[in-house]
C-alpha cells in the first residue's frame, strides 16, 4: 500500500473519531432507528400533530421583520452522528428552529407562512414548571435548499447570527451536493461545525446547537 494511500485512510480514520467524540446514533432494538428517530416515535401523546403552513389562515408578515426575528430568536444546529445504515456511516443533521412560548404561536404561523415551509411542533416542559411552547423547525436538506436560504439570501441577517448561518448554509449546501461523501468535505463540514459551536451559549455540548430559542420561555410558573 502506497504512502499517500496510508494518509489518505489515516485522515478519514481521524474525522471518524471526531465525529465519535461528537454524537454516536445506534439503532434502537434493532429496528433500525436511531435515537432522534426514537425519540420522534414516542413525541407527548399530550401534544397535537405537528402543523404545516397549509393548516394555518394567517397572512404573511414583512420579510424584513421576519429577517429581524431570526436574527433575535432564531436557532441553526448542526449535529454529526455515527449512523450504520448511511452509505458513510455519518449522518449530518442540520436544523432551523425559532422557539417560543405557546402564546405567541400566531407570531410563528406568520412568520412560516412567509418562509413558505416548515411545521410548527408543541413542546411541553411540565417537569421543569415551564408554560407550554411551539417550536417552528425546518430540518428538510430540500426545504432548507428551496425556501429558507433563498429567503435569507434575499433578506440577509444584520448581527452576530448572520454568521452563524453562513456557517450553517455552507454545510448544508455541501451535504445537498454530496460532498460529505469525501474525506476532505467530511473535514471541512467538522471544521464548519467547531466555527458554528463557538458562537453557542454551551460551548462544552457535544452537538453545534445555537441554544438562544428559549429566550421568551424559560419562565417559571408562580407557586
Amino acid at each position: 500500500m502506497s504512502t499517500k494511500i496510508k494518509e489518505h485512510e489515516q485522515s478519514g480514520t481521524d474525522v471518524i473519531r471526531e465525529v465519535c467524540r461528537v454524537r454516536s446514533t445506534r439503532p434502537y432494538k434493532g429496528r433500525g432507528l436511531s435515537r432522534i428517530e426514537t425519540a420522534d416515535r414516542r413525541r407527548n401523546p399530550n401534544c397535537a400533530e405537528p402543523i404545516g403552513k397549509e393548516q394555518t389562515h394567517v397572512s404573511a408578515l414583512p420579510p424584513d421583520y421576519v429577517a429581524g426575528f431570526i436574527d433575535g430568536e432564531g436557532s441553526f444546529s448542526v449535529c454529526i452522528n455515527r449512523q450504520k445504515t448511511t452509505r458513510s456511516g455519518i449522518e449530518i443533521r442540520p436544523e432551523f428552529a425559532i422557539e417560543l412560548r405557546a402564546d405567541d404561536r400566531e407570531i410563528l404561523e406568520r412568520i412560516m407562512v412567509t418562509v413558505g415551509c416548515g411545521k410548527l411542533y408543541d413542546c411541553l416542559y411540565e417537569r421543569y414548571g415551564w408554560f407550554p411552547h411551539v417550536k417552528y423547525r425546518i430540518s428538510s436538506y430540500k426545504l432548507l435548499v428551496n425556501y429558507l436560504i433563498p429567503f435569507l439570501d434575499q433578506h440577509p441577517l444584520q448581527v452576530k447570527k448572520a454568521e452563524t448561518y453562513r456557517l450553517f448554509r455552507e454545510i448544508v449546501l455541501m451535504v445537498y451536493r454530496k460532498e460529505h461523501l469525501t474525506t476532505k468535505g467530511l473535514k471541512r463540514i467538522v471544521e464548519l461545525r467547531k466555527q458554528i459551536r463557538k458562537f453557542g451559549k454551551k460551548q462544552k455540548m457535544g452537538t453545534a446547537r445555537i441554544r438562544e430559542n428559549r429566550s421568551s420561555g424559560g419562565v417559571r410558573r408562580n407557586t
